[in-house]
Formats: structure tokens, sequence, C-alpha cells
């Protein structure tokens, strides 16, 4: 059996509680070592296999899942964040079926979480935003065209932008030829929630010279929106008296 396991955005103790006992009864851990805090491997039991995927090409890796499949072993493909978002899991899964391979999924915390706890922010304020898009520059892996950061720019909705750290003046030009303001707030979350975590809040215009005046230049997550400014939003129907929901009538009698 194997699982795919999310580590979280960085600190060891941001994994689920599924994911740190699939870690503890894993008989192979397959970690992702560019990205994913190695304190996690301290959950892994005493005769766990560990090994280090950052040098492994796809077909070692599932060589190595299927010798541990052959010996009856559990094993734990350790991803980081959330596998789901720029896991290269689905190319794993679908070779793992054609092998006739049993295999499941633990969610695990992504960046732009672990970022926005971080800054304390809610990306979804009422009157401001309402939706957050995720999504990166193209870089070795393309994106499609429909999905350029202008397309996405002109809903002036919340953005978490990856693996974008290396092209933040390019980035800027397209967030404000998008329709962005170029004194949009900003911000620059470097190893979100890792002990060397740095954060900085700025504007759209200012993330290139914010980025190399604290020697940033990659594992960073970009920020935009005007949500980062906590500043000028609705108050939530959730709680307002006025509001009726289906627990709490409200004080007009409203529906």
């Amino acid at each position: 059996m194997v699982y795919f396991v999310g580590a979280g955005c960085g600190a060891a103790d941001l994994i689920t509680v599924r994911g740190m006992r699939l870690l503890e009864q894993a008989d192979v851990i397959i970690y992702a070592g560019s990205l994913v805090n190695p304190e996690l491997l301290s959950y892994a039991g005493d005769e766990c296999e560990i090994y280090n995927s950052a040098k492994m090409t796809l077909e070692e890796v599932i060589e190595m899942i299927k010798g541990a499949e052959r010996r009856g072993a559990v094993t734990v493909r350790l991803h980081t964040g959330d596998p789901s978002i720029y896991g290269a899991v689905r190319e794993q899964m679908d070779i793992l079926e054609k092998e006739g391979i049993s295999y499941e999924s633990c969610p695990g915390v992504s960046a732009c979480f672990g970022a926005a706890a971080s800054l304390n922010l809610e990306y979804t304020l009422p009157g401001i935003s309402q939706s957050l898009i995720i999504t990166r520059m193209a870089g070795k892996t393309e994106v499609p065209e429909k999905e350029s950061i202008e397309s996405f720019a002109s809903h002036h909705a919340s953005m978490a932008i990856y693996l974008s750290t290396g092209m933040l003046e390019e980035l800027s030009a397209r967030l404000v030829a998008g329709g962005y303001d170029k004194k949009t707030p900003a911000a620059i979350v470097y190893k979100a929630t890792w002990q060397e975590e740095e954060a900085y809040l700025c504007t759209i215009e200012e993330l290139a010279a914010t980025a190399e005046n604290h020697h940033i230049t990659k594992t960073a997550l970009i920020l935009v929106g005007e949500a980062l400014a906590g500043r000028n939003y609705e108050r939530s129907k959730l709680y307002d008296p006025e509001f009726s929901t289906e627990f709490r009538k409200g004080k007009d009698g409203s529906i």
C-alpha cells in the first residue's frame, strides 16, 4: 500500500494527525528532500527505510515503490504542502494503477495557508474578495495561455503565486497589465512556518526590490490583493445580529 502524504508547509507540527500516524506506521518513506522539513522524519519508526527523492527520477521512485510492494511493505510518499498543488502526484498514481498497486492520499497544509497564518490574513473579506486564486508563473513547466497572470489579475481577487520568486519584475508588470493598481498590497513569505521564515508586506511595484533587499531568491510565496491590507471590508453576515441562520434567528426576524 502507498500513501501520498502532505507534509504541510514547513513546521513539523503542522502535518495532520493522520499524516503523522502514517509516518509512524511506514516501512518505507520516500520524501521530497528539497522542500520537506527533515524534522518530520523523526516520526518514522527505527526500522523504517528512508529515501530522499530529490535526486531521483520518476522511474526510480516507482521502482523503489514496486520493490517495497513485493515485500509487503507500507510506503509513504511524503510531498511538501498538500500533494494536490504542484505535487506531481497524478503521474505517479497513473503508473501505480497500471501496476495494480493500491494508494490513498492524505491532505496537508499548503504554503498559502501557512503564509496566511503567519501574517494573520483572511483572503476572503466580504466586500473585498470572495475568491483565492492559486497560480504560478510559467517556468520550466508552461502555464496554459488562458491561465495567464494577466487574466487572473483582471478579477482583482486575492492571489497566492507559487514558484515565481525569481521573476518578480515580470510578475509585477503582468499583474499591473492585468488590472491591479501598482499600489495594491502584496507580501513575500519565505519558507512559511519554518524556523527561518521571513515575511514582508509591500506593494506590487515593490515586490522585486523587497526580495532583493532581503536576499530572497527562491522558496517564497507571493501574495497579492486588497484583502492583505485588512481594511474597508464589510461585516460578515454569519455573526450579524440582524441576520438569521439555520441556527439563530436575527433580531428583525428575517430569514
